[in-house]
């Protein structure tokens, strides 16, 4: 496993990489830092895929809409890793509720609840690049984030000035 470290806007961040896929992206002291543990042996190395990585970043945090992220293989149980599949399929600059993600869930067979779908979305490994943000409580309010709220809030307010900012 290698790892970098990133200095986004919105704080530290830790990136972590097999040699072919991006595996963890944290902001430094979220909950769940490293999932269920970090490798013992780990190298503080730059790879062309954690280049890549950060380029997207880059790009992410420069305020435009990047383009498919480099290669992700997150761990988690199956449901985990189907809560973290819909959460791809948010679009940049929206948002959906934890309700809306269960239901769209149990209609492909999953029987679940929003507050089991809340779990599963809070131990998403890759922040950003998985954009758990982008998943707020019913009434809108901003709920939840493993790297705090302030850091959610600036992340949904980066992806906002850029839906409006751009030309029409």
């Amino acid at each position: 496993m290698f790892s970098v470290t990133y200095h986004s806007p919105a704080g530290r961040m830790v990136l972590m990489a097999s040699d072919t896929a991006l595996v963890g992206a944290w902001f430094e002291g979220q909950k769940h830092f490293g999932g269920s543990g970090l490798p013992a042996t780990m190298h503080h190395t730059e790879t062309p895929l954690l280049t890549e990585a950060r380029a997207w970043l880059d790009e992410y945090f420069s305020g435009q809409s990047p383009d498919d992220p480099p290669m992700l293989a997150p761990t988690g149980t199956p449901f985990q890793l189907a809560v973290w599949q819909l959460l791809r399929q948010i679009p940049y600059g929206s948002t959906t509720t934890y309700g809306t993600l269960a239901t769209r869930l149990i209609s492909a067979g999953i029987h679940t609840s929003a507050r089991a779908v809340g779990s599963a979305v809070g131990r998403n490994p890759i922040s950003v690049f998985i954009p758990c943000h982008r998943v707020i409580g019913a009434s809108g309010s901003l709920t939840g984030f493993a790297a705090g709220l302030p850091i959610k809030s600036f992340l949904l307010q980066l992806e906002e000035n850029v839906l409006t900012s751009s030309p029409s």
